[in-house]
C-alpha cells in the first residue's frame, strides 16, 4: 500500500472518526472502503460515451430539418409544453 494525505473538513473527520470507531477499524479503512464504494458505483465515461454513441440516431422526431432547424423546434416543443 502507498501512504497518501488527504484534507477533510473538521465536521468530515468527526464523521470518519465516529465511523472507524463504531466499526472497531482504522481511519484510513474507513477512507479506503468508502472510496471503493465509490469507485464501484460510479459510471465509467467509457461507459458513458457508448450509451451516448448507442442512443444517436435511435430516435425519430417526424421532422426531416431538425439539424438545420433544432433551435425552432426545441423552442416550439417547449411553448407546448409551458401551456
Amino acid at each position: 500500500m502507498l501512504r497518501t494525505q488527504i484534507q477533510l473538513s473538521d465536521e468530515q473527520l468527526a464523521r470518519v472518526k465516529r465511523t472507524a470507531a463504531e466499526r472497531g477499524v482504522s481511519v484510513a479503512q474507513v477512507v479506503r472502503d468508502a472510496l471503493e464504494a465509490w469507485m464501484c458505483e460510479a459510471p465509467s465515461l467509457d461507459g458513458a460515451l457508448d450509451r451516448a454513441l448507442s442512443a444517436a440516431g435511435r430516435f425519430h422526431s417526424g421532422h426531416r430539418d431538425v439539424s438545420e432547424r433544432h433551435d425552432r423546434h426545441l423552442a416550439e416543443i417547449l411553448s407546448d409544453d409551458l401551456r
